[in-house]
């Protein structure tokens, strides 16, 4: 399938993404100049602000766009460096923190993946996870009905994209059992204030929207947005600004 991942439009909410990679970034415990990995870096100025946080002696950065690591290359050197990959195969080891911000809820057999992210660790390594648990909002179940619609469930093959995440607790088990006895799982609400909610829209087209318009050729797309955007309109109050309320999913864990 194309790469629809487009840059710009990931980064008109630049600093409200950036806040809960902040916070997770809080999570990870000091350790003398580590070797970090993060998969799904996207265009690499959190990579770098990481590298940077943590001192880290070495940085990875792993993205499965090649228009992400386009900019992402202007982030590289001084012991920063970013390949091309799926972060769910991922194999490289010996990592002493594997960070992935807003990236794993687009793999989709959470059960395996954690156990394979958690093989990446060096002895005493840190797992530090932030992910969209957000399904719920109309920003994303309004995607989900016109995904349905019939005008748009035989271009799409029936595709409706799903949240693949586990509940919290399952993953403090998952974390456990892998031999993580401290760690941390939480779920947290951040308050974006939005000029209006047409915003909304805008902030979805850069995330959740690609799975649908990766899959339709242009003018569907076109039809499958404008349905969105009409939808989405009335299933959310006019208000100016308007709050969007995103949940997300922290997961720590240290060997």
């Amino acid at each position: 399938m194309a790469d629809v991942w487009n840059p710009d439009q990931y980064g008109k909410f630049r600093a409200e993404r950036a806040a809960p990679f902040l916070d997770l970034l809080a999570l990870v415990e000091p350790t003398a100049a580590p070797r970090v990995v993060d998969l799904g870096c996207g265009t690499g100025e959190l990579t770098r602000l990481a590298h940077e946080r943590l001192g880290a002696r070495e940085t990875l950065g792993v993205d499965s766009s090649a228009a992400m690591l386009e900019r992402a290359a202007a982030h590289a050197g001084g012991g920063i460096a970013f390949v091309q990959g799926d972060l769910g195969a991922f194999a490289r080891g010996g990592f002493d923190v594997v960070l992935s911000n807003a990236a794993i809820h687009w793999v989709h057999d959470q059960e395996a993946l954690v156990p394979r992210l958690a093989a990446l660790l060096a002895p005493g390594g840190q797992l530090a996870i932030q992910a969209p648990a957000y399904d719920h909002h109309p920003s994303h179940a309004v995607a989900r009905e016109v995904a349905r619609e019939p005008e748009l469930a035989g271009p799409l093959g029936g595709f409706v994209r799903e949240s693949p995440l586990l509940e919290p607790e399952r993953y403090a088990r998952l974390l456990f059992r892998l031999g993580f006895a401290r760690q941390r799982v939480r779920l947290e609400t951040y308050a974006h204030p939005l000029a209006s909610r047409d915003d909304v829209v805008e902030w979805v087209r850069g995330t959740t929207l690609t799975d649908y318009e990766k899959r339709l050729d242009a003018p569907t797309w076109a039809r499958f947005l404008d349905r969105y955007r009409e939808r989405l309109r009335a299933a959310l109050p006019d208000e100016r600004p308007f709050l969007y309320t995103y949940r997300r999913l922290f997961l720590w864990g240290r060997r």
